[in-house]
């Protein structure tokens, strides 16, 4: 049996490979790690199964001239289609060398297939947030009436971040905020990582802030796919402050736009919602006093009108009152002499009568008319049964005192 060697094994395995491949082919793959040296791009291609094990591998090259050619019809830039994670579909050619082995070399990449994926799962991150209850859950919390201590999640070299708190902190109305930096990725590959992290940091702080803000500048369409994660919209969503986002970006939304309280453009317009909503506030407040002050007037006035007929009343009765005791006091003047005596005359006369009655009811005088008065020491007797026989009585008549002794009489005594 003929014992080839590996160059023949090889040499055999890339005529084979030459002779079924003479055209570049489309493949669709995912990526898993990207490199560039010298303005070439080497990218490590996988298929994952359905349990997200990797069930193929190979390496790839994007040659300088070929990316320069590809870059020029893809105004987005093909940096932000060779990322980690993303699904592409690229021509390419596959070669085989002796010494190196396997290679492809991609002559194309068709950026369309790339954002059909990315929109899929935006639409099923989406659908599956409704289903579970989420989607709505952040915009339902109530802003508070004044926004003054802000959580933000930017990236410390951001310079979104930047403009932010400096459009913030000079606005023209002299509102002071107090923000605390929480410093996460906002593109490339740890954004979700990182942007989690932060989340978890101000959910468990909740109390000392008022909302949370998420602020980057801009970039190209792909930097934002992070914001699409369910995970990461999912904390979002069931976070205990408002969730205010400025991501910039003036055409796509992300998810993340979608299931926070407040979605707008850049972080300026973020800043200036904030001052804004103050100053409703203040807005308010101001008009409520200046509705306070003129009730307080109208109320002052209405009483000061009540008073004034109050006083003139109370002139107009005392003045009545004054007038009809002075016809009185003239009544009285005029009459009280009559009167005085007129009175004297009767009342002399009731008690003459009533002396009368006296000096008629008086015991001697009833005593001349005939009547009696008997005693039994010395207490007068009214009824015969007070007597005894034997009993010595006393009888005082008009002239003279008259003393028997009580005799049975009638079955009595």
């Amino acid at each position: 049996m003929h014992t080839h060697s590996l160059f023949e094994l090889n040499e055999h395995i890339r005529r084979v490979l030459a002779l079924n491949f003479q055209q570049p082919i489309w493949i669709v793959a995912e990526i898993a790690q990207v490199g560039e040296s010298r303005g070439h791009r080497y990218l490590d291609l996988v298929q994952k199964g359905e349990e997200g094990e990797v069930v193929a591998q190979a390496h790839a090259a994007l040659w300088a001239s070929e990316f320069r050619q590809i870059n020029a019809r893809f105004p987005l830039g093909l940096n932000s289609l060779l990322r980690e994670g993303l699904e592409l579909r690229m021509q390419l050619r596959p070669e085989f060398h002796e010494r190196y082995g396997l290679k492809l070399h991609i002559t194309d990449i068709d950026p369309a297939h790339t954002f059909g994926q990315l929109d899929l799962l935006r639409r099923q991150t989406i659908q599956t947030l409704r289903q579970q209850g989420l989607f709505d859950l952040n915009r339902a919390l109530p802003l508070p009436l004044v926004l003054q201590r802000i959580a933000v999640i930017s990236s410390e070299t951001a310079a979104g971040k930047q403009d932010f708190l400096e459009h913030l902190g000079s606005n023209s109305f002299g509102y002071s905020f107090d923000c605390q930096v929480f410093n996460a990725a906002v593109q490339g590959k740890n954004v979700e990582t990182e942007v989690l992290v932060a989340l978890e940091k101000i959910g468990k702080a909740s109390k000392r802030f008022y909302c949370v803000v998420v602020v980057r500048g801009g970039g190209a369409r792909l930097d934002l796919m992070a914001f699409d994660g369910l995970t990461l919209c999912q904390a979002a969503a069931t976070m205990p402050l408002p969730i205010l986002v400025g991501i910039g970006h003036d055409i796509d939304e992300t998810v993340l736009d979608l299931v926070a309280h407040t979605s707008l453009k850049t972080p300026t317009a973020v800043a200036d919602f904030l001052v804004n909503h103050n100053l409703i506030f203040e807005g308010n407040i101001l008009e409520a006093a200046s509705d306070l002050v003129s009730l307080t007037q109208n109320i002052l006035k209405f009483k000061h009108l009540e008073l004034d007929r109050a006083e003139t009343t109370a002139y107009f009765a005392a003045r009545e009152q004054i007038q009809e005791t002075a016809r009185k006091l003239d009544f009285l003047a005029e009459n009280l002499p009559a009167q005085a005596f007129q009175t004297i005359r009767e009342q002399q006369h009731q008690l003459e009568k009533m002396e009368a009655i006296y000096l008629n009811l008086h015991p001697e005088n009833v005593l001349q008319r005939g009547y009696s008065i008997t005693t039994k020491n010395g207490r007068v007797i009214r009824s015969s049964s007070e007597v005894e026989s034997g009993d010595a009585l006393e009888t005082r008549l008009w002239e003279g005192v008259v003393k028997s002794k009580a005799l049975p009489m009638d079955g009595q005594f």
